[in-house]
């Protein structure tokens, strides 16, 4: 697709339409609610919080795309100037309330955009969005797939949410007599407060802005703002620290609740113990290490060992996560067989660039493998031509030095060659001019 058609979670100037995967802060940057610049489609219930994020926006800029059913949008090819359709569809990402991927087709081919997105295997949710792609698919070849790469590194293996939330009522349940406090985003984990609440028989106390958040969702008697019906907490978890947690313990006994598919930490910051994202984190045998784990609940998921783990007296991790651990990106990308990929994330140190591991699944990978064979075999040729010229009137020790700077200049040309044949593979079916975060 040629760029200045189509704009995913990116709000400069330049597009003539412009889609919106979900409601998150990191795929907002540049919309604001003045914001003017053509149609954008998003999901209803995206839609549906909308004005709670951007008070004041033009609403009428707002179009909505039905999960699971094809739209079409007619745009002019900036090169010809003629009209060509984009076709395209919304399916669950299964991320948090209102998160969609994007499926496009047209003339450029077809190209799939996660956006955030959790592909687990075990619900039933997860079962239509898999029958949802697979009928989308038929009979069509993925030429791109943007992929949510957040932990796209094999050190990421964590369970599904269901067995992450069991976990988390395990800890609370071990703690009768403590309030709770969960750390939480604006938007979403409604899941697992939904699960805890349904199960302790509680409810649970938000702020008022995310009470409103949940009363939009349709969650009208399960949250409340008053402190004094309920021992359980979800708070914003930037507020969540463990200056905080020592503060609350001094009035009643209080335990945290960091749920996250990071680990997180203590870290010194100021002469306090504060919680800050260590990255990437630190695995023995298969397990989380926290580092300063003193108490831990574990369970067997995938064939392999997790852990919950206990910081200092007062807080607890837990790896539920909304984004795809490293084997399920693995069965997903296997799952669309895409001609090639792409991450959509490109800040984060805890991810690897998705064609270092799922390149094989690719054909671009087969092209590139076939090329750097031919690099392979013209080097060998060189590199003996070389040597036997060299090989007079020469000491070992600079023939050897010779040959390690021949053998790296070779790789460089590899790899050199590798990137241009990448970036001629790719062109042609952009979707967005930068990587969003």
């Amino acid at each position: 697709m040629e760029s200045g058609m189509v704009s995913v979670d990116g709000w400069t100037a330049g597009s003539q339409v412009y889609f919106l995967t979900h409601l998150h802060a990191d795929h907002l940057s540049g919309l604001t609610s003045k914001w003017s610049r053509g149609p954008l489609y998003c999901s209803r219930i995206t839609a549906r919080l909308f004005p709670i994020k951007f008070p004041g926006f033009d609403l009428s800029l707002l179009h909505i795309v039905e999960i699971g059913q094809w739209h079409s949008v007619s745009l002019l090819s900036p090169s010809s100037g003629s009209s060509t359709t984009v076709s395209f569809m919304a399916i669950d990402a299964q991320h948090c309330p209102g998160a969609v991927m994007y499926l496009f087709r047209g003339e450029f081919g077809c190209t799939l955009y996660t956006g955030d997105f959790r592909w687990e295997s075990t619900s039933e949710r997860a079962q239509t969005g898999r029958t949802m792609l697979l009928k989308a698919l038929k009979d069509v070849q993925l030429d791109l797939l943007y992929l949510d790469n957040t932990y796209c590194n094999p050190t990421y293996c964590f369970p599904s949410r269901e067995v992450a939330a069991r976990q988390v009522l395990s800890i609370i349940s071990s703690h009768p007599n403590h309030d709770v406090v969960i750390a939480v985003d604006t938007l979403g984990k409604e899941n697992l407060l939904l699960y805890i609440s349904r199960v302790l028989k509680t409810k649970i106390w938000v702020w008022p802005e995310r009470l409103q958040t949940m009363h939009l969702l349709g969650f009208h008697d399960i949250f409340t703002t008053k402190t004094s019906v309920t021992r359980i907490r979800a708070v914003p978890r930037y507020s969540f620290n463990i200056e905080t947690l020592e503060g609350l313990n001094t009035m009643r006994p209080t335990i945290g609740i960091m749920p996250s598919g990071l680990p997180w930490v203590p870290k010194a910051f100021r002469g306090m113990e504060k919680l800050s994202l260590e990255s990437p984190p630190l695995l023995l045998h298969n397990r989380w290490h926290t580092g300063v784990t003193t108490s831990s609940t574990s369970s067997k998921t995938n064939g392999g060992s997790l852990i919950s783990g206990r910081h200092d007296h007062y807080i607890y991790t837990v790896p539920y996560s909304d984004h795809s651990c490293f084997p399920e990106l693995q069965k997903f990308v296997e799952f669309v067989k895409p001609i090639n990929i792409k991450g959509i994330v490109s800040s984060s140190a805890c991810n690897v660039d998705p064609l270092y591991h799922f390149g094989g699944i690719c054909r671009i990978q087969q092209a590139s493998e076939l090329l750097c064979q031919r690099l392979r075999i013209k080097r060998s040729e060189k590199v003996g031509v070389i040597d036997m010229k060299s090989s007079f009137g020469c000491t070992s020790t600079m023939q050897l030095g010779r040959k390690k700077r021949k053998r790296q200049i070779s790789r460089a040309a590899i790899h050199v060659s590798r990137v241009r044949l990448l970036r001629r593979e790719r062109q042609g079916v952009k979707i967005v001019d930068t990587d969003p975060d």
